[in-house]
């Protein structure tokens, strides 16, 4: 089992498409089987993020990790399925993603209008299987809520 003990960047670089977070010596470490590992830059030393998906591109980067002279090799995609790794990363990248506030407002209302069609259209669904049943108590309930 692998955890995320500590994630800092040492640096983050961010260009027009990708953000990247550069990693370095006990900025990065895991736990793994109840013990630390310290993060060393021996292959994979960024992860790239698009800025307009936020999703990390470098999934076939693998990261060398080491406790004493014990070393393992933790793969992106193993990293990507930890949610306390991709919560930290985000945090640490959230100030360099693009901004798109305009669609991102025009997608929760529309959501949320579709959303209220269906649910009203649940609700009538619900009365009419109350009428067909003939059970008065949900019918009633069920008009109050229309």
């Amino acid at each position: 089992m692998v955890t995320v003990k500590m994630l800092k960047p040492y640096y983050i670089k961010a260009d027009a498409d990708y953000v990247r977070v550069i990693l370095a010596y006990q900025y990065f470490s895991v736990i793994i089987n109840q013990k630390v590992y310290q993060f060393i830059p021996v292959e994979a030393k960024e992860i790239r993020i698009d800025r307009s998906t936020r999703k990390v591109k470098n999934l076939d980067a693998n990261f060398a990790f080491q406790k004493d002279k014990d070393v393992v090799y933790v793969s992106m995609s193993e990293l990507i399925s930890l949610p306390d790794f991709i919560e930290q990363l985000h945090a640490i990248a959230e100030p360099y993603y693009k901004k798109d506030t305009v669609n991102t407002n025009d997608t929760k209302d529309d959501s949320a209008v579709i959303i209220d069609e269906l649910e009203q259209m649940n609700l009538k669904r619900l009365i009419d299987k109350a009428l067909d049943e003939r059970d008065q108590e949900a019918f009633h309930r069920l008009v109050e809520l229309l």
